[in-house]
């Protein structure tokens, strides 16, 4: 892995991080709504992650930072038919929506006659959320989220020394 590539790896963690933190919001939001505009129950969604990038865990092309970018600085300096073309590259790999779920349980029936949602024996059907399970993925995108923050952070912080050193 280069440093470049782990910059791809995080951005891609950091968006993925948010969709979740947003579609848990989302379902924290509507855990008491009977009715959403079409009519139907609100039903809770789940976020699904797939890698992307190559399955193993080989090193990049050696270089000075490894990657597109040395490959490219290498090619000035080095025979172009040796030099590895910078589209030939690998992808470095990260995270990716795989897509959004939703969660076909039937809901909750509880009984209040008052409510205009109410079925004819006074019972209303609320989405099956519970606030606990939805603060925990709340919280969880949230660390992950700030995980890659700081990956980020320490990279930029290893790139800045690696151009140090070329000074």
């Amino acid at each position: 892995m280069n440093l470049f590539g782990m910059l791809g790896v995080s951005g891609s963690a950091l968006t993925a991080e948010r969709v979740r933190a947003e579609i848990t919001a989302s379902n924290m939001a509507n855990a008491e709504t009977t009715r959403t505009a079409d009519g139907k129950l609100f039903q809770r969604q789940h976020v699904i992650f797939q890698s992307i990038g190559e399955s193993n865990n080989e090193a990049t092309p050696p270089g000075l930072l490894g990657g597109r970018f040395a490959t490219s600085f290498q090619s000035q300096f080095t025979n172009a038919s040796q030099a590895t073309a910078a589209a030939d590259v690998p992808n470095e790999g990260g995270v990716e929506i795989a897509g959004i779920v939703t969660d076909h349980s039937q809901g909750l029936r509880r009984y209040d006659p008052g409510h205009p949602d109410a079925d004819k024996d006074g019972y209303v059907t609320y989405p099956d959320i519970d606030p606990l399970t939805e603060m925990v993925d709340l919280m969880g995108a949230t660390r992950a989220y700030g995980m890659n923050v700081s990956a980020v952070q320490a990279t930029k912080s290893m790139i800045g020394a690696s151009l140090d050193i070329l000074k």
